[in-house]
């Protein structure tokens, strides 16, 4: 496989499983020096296996987004070691319990707002100065809507996410980074599973199919 992004820095947050894992996998294969960014350390170094074992590398990075002082150290240790970074792919979100709009409670509301919401735009402050000295700078996001019922949590921050990621789009229209905002396919994914319990899952798009086919445009 053609090493397209040999030397680039890729910094992908919620990277354990899903689009993310996926991401960072395809970003690997393809010479990026991924840093990959989850709470959960097994499935962190499983995906380093999984790249090592396709001639990737990676750096792993335990912690939770929504850690102001651990994201801005990390961001700091990337700034030291390789000046800046060249993409950011961010796949972390949290999604509640289904629950029916007059039962929505303080405390998924504010799980919800604190990954979904103020971790972005405190992820986009601190990492956007960090993406801007590439000569090619990217942000890329995912987005999806929900016909299922109960997911009232999930849908207005995700919305909210939505329209942080557009504005800064338009912002960056002219001078960058490039800012993406791609919409995968359903999936099989446990985040999925939650909203659709007993689906049919075989028809369902694979995570390293969606990120083929939704970053190879972007990189390719």
């Amino acid at each position: 496989m053609e090493k397209i992004l040999s030397g680039k820095i890729a910094l992908v947050t919620g990277a354990s499983r899903g689009i993310g894992a996926a991401s960072a996998e395809w970003l690997a294969a393809r010479g990026a020096h991924v840093v990959a960014v989850a709470r959960t350390t097994g499935a962190l170094e499983e995906l380093d296996d999984r790249i090592q074992a396709k001639g990737g590398q990676a750096t792993l990075a335990p912690m939770d987004i929504t850690t102001d002082a651990a994201m801005a150290h990390l961001c700091r240790s990337i700034f030291d070691r390789w000046g800046r970074a060249d993409i950011w792919v961010h796949a972390a979100f949290h999604a509640t319990a289904l629950t029916p709009a007059p039962h929505i409670t303080e405390k998924d509301l504010d799980r919800a707002i604190g990954t979904n919401i103020r971790a972005v735009s405190r992820l986009i402050t601190m990492i956007a100065p960090l993406i801007e000295p590439s000569d090619d700078p990217h942000a890329v996001f995912f987005d999806d809507t929900w016909d299922a019922k109960f997911a009232g949590t999930y849908g207005m921050s995700k919305a909210a996410t939505r329209a942080l990621v557009q504005n800064w789009q338009s912002e960056t229209e002219k001078h960058g980074p490039n800012v993406h905002l791609l919409h995968p396919k359903p999936m099989p994914t446990a985040l999925r599973a939650r909203f659709y319990p007993g689906e049919d899952r075989e028809g369902l798009a694979k995570p390293s199919g969606e990120a083929e086919r939704l970053l190879q445009p972007i990189f390719g």
